[in-house]
């Protein structure tokens, strides 16, 4: 178990002690540096079996990869054709003289930016900035208006379809993730209900009304004045991406018929490399080629076809250059965080410490194993604000060790996926929250106490330890 200690051991040193000169706090060097001290210490020394070390990570996490960077392009699509404003518009409009019906659905169109970009700090800055008006017109304190944002950017990024944190853990553990992503889909909604119980109750007042005005802040845009009907009437066209996205996710999803349907893996089926019945397709030769296997994933070919749909649009097709390299800009940094971690993994197999991690775990007592781990991803989320970074670093152990024992890898994973955004939530070190608050402090020109907001969203946090340990123990 020294090998295995050892490296995670600096891990936590490097991320953790930001003092550090140079790389403290860095992620990046940190599992780099994590993943060549476990081959170090594996006695794996030829440069070629450090290669493909790196190689068999990538191939491992190549879905991922992908899909961090397809739903970046199609978000960058999404925001230009300004679906979000108008969903906002229209919810503003529809539900204005009723503060709590508003709130809720302020929520659920976070909860759906989050769904579709995958990533809380996108959905809380490129749709949060659209709320925090209309909530701070209410009357709810900047640290309200931070946490509700927070906590629908949140519960966003770990509902599917574009969920890094099932993707992760399913990885992580190497079972199928769409039998994940579909139980993601109750539970994470059952959290979402709950917390806005929550906020409906703890949170709004039934005479707030979003019309006073904010200092410093202009309390008209292009929709006032405008019904519900004729927001969505004025740019229909630009949804038609999303609508098509969100039936491909059905189809995908929910059996018709004892089966389901899944579009892009479909049409790359009927592509074929000459003729006849055994003919390979470009399928077949996609999924038999390394870290390219990734583009097969059904997510990623989603996105793909909703993305080449959103380049017939003027808006789009006009600039496409410019769409890719602004999308791409906006996830380069969760894409180098994914592609060291990817080293780190690849290195653990080749190491041997995965292997060393699984036996071990089997002379443990279960609830140690299982509580223990549950705490460690807890800690780091806590300490470093990143569900990606715990589940790096513990889950990529925990995880194989938890499967090891007999339990079943779906339930795992999607404990895994829950822990992780759980201990992420937490005080003191939410990385979203820290964001959102300096951009609502910065847009209203108050203080924003962060920390006070981490606070606010422990229920949150509590509703999806609860589902992680729920689904340890079944």
């Amino acid at each position: 178990m020294v090998s295995v200690l050892i490296p995670v051991a600096v891990l936590l040193f490097i991320v953790l002690c930001k003092k550090l000169p140079k790389i403290g706090g860095n992620v990046q060097v940190a599992l780099v540096v994590a993943g060549i001290l476990s081959l170090l210490l594996g006695k794996v020394f030829a440069p070629a079996d450090w290669v493909a070390a790196f190689i068999d990570g990538l191939n491992r996490l190549a879905w991922i990869i992908f899909l961090s960077i397809f739903g970046s392009i199609y978000a960058e699509t999404q925001s230009r054709l300004g679906v979000i404003d108008t969903i906002m518009g229209a919810l503003k409009a529809k539900f204005g003289k009723f503060p709590r019906a508003l709130v809720v659905s302020i929520i659920l169109v976070l909860v759906l930016a989050g769904s579709l970009l995958g990533d809380a700090i996108a959905a809380g800055t490129v749709v949060g900035v659209l709320t925090v008006g209309t909530l701070a017109a209410m009357g709810l304190a900047p640290e309200y208006i931070c946490c509700i944002i927070v906590m629908g950017a949140s519960m966003g990024s770990i509902m599917p379809p574009i969920t890094q944190a099932m993707a992760l853990s399913s990885s992580l553990v190497g079972v199928d993730a769409d039998p994940v992503l579909r139980m993601g889909y109750v539970t994470v909604s059952i959290v979402i209900i709950l917390v806005c119980l929550y906020v409906v109750f703890f949170f709004i007042k039934k005479n707030m009304r979003p019309d006073r005005k904010v200092p410093g802040m202009s309390g008209a845009d292009r929709y006032d004045g405008m019904k519900a009907g004729q927001i969505l009437k004025s740019n229909w066209k630009a949804l038609i991406p999303l609508i098509v996205l969100i039936i491909i996710v059905l189809l995908r999803t929910v059996k018709i018929g004892g089966s389901t349907f899944d579009l892009g893996p479909t049409i790359l089926k009927n592509i074929k490399f000459g003729s006849g019945e055994d003919a390979p397709t470009l399928y077949s030769w996609l999924a038999s080629t390394t870290i390219l296997t990734g583009l097969t994933n059904g997510i990623v070919l989603s996105l793909l076809i909703v993305t080449v749909l959103a380049c017939c649009f003027k808006r789009i097709r006009g600039d496409v250059g410019g769409v890719i390299k602004s999308g791409l800009g906006k996830v380069k940094t969760t894409v180098s965080i994914q592609v060291c971690a990817a080293f780190m993994l690849g290195c653990f197999y080749a190491g041997g410490q995965i292997d060393a991690v699984a036996n071990f775990a089997v002379g443990l007592n279960s609830n140690v194993l299982k509580l223990g781990g549950a705490a460690a991803m807890m800690l780091i989320g806590m300490l470093t604000g990143s569900q990606s970074t715990a589940q790096n670093v513990v889950f990529s152990f925990f995880g194989p060790a938890l499967v090891s024992t007999g339990l079943n890898a779906t339930h795992v994973a999607l404990a895994g996926a829950h822990l992780a955004a759980s201990g992420q939530g937490m005080p003191p070190a939410d990385l979203t929250t820290f964001v959102v608050a300096g951009i609502v402090g910065g847009m209203l020109g108050r203080k924003v106490d962060p920390l006070k907001s981490m606070i606010l969203m422990i229920p949150m946090c509590i509703g999806f330890l609860a589902v992680g340990l729920l689904f340890l123990y079944i």
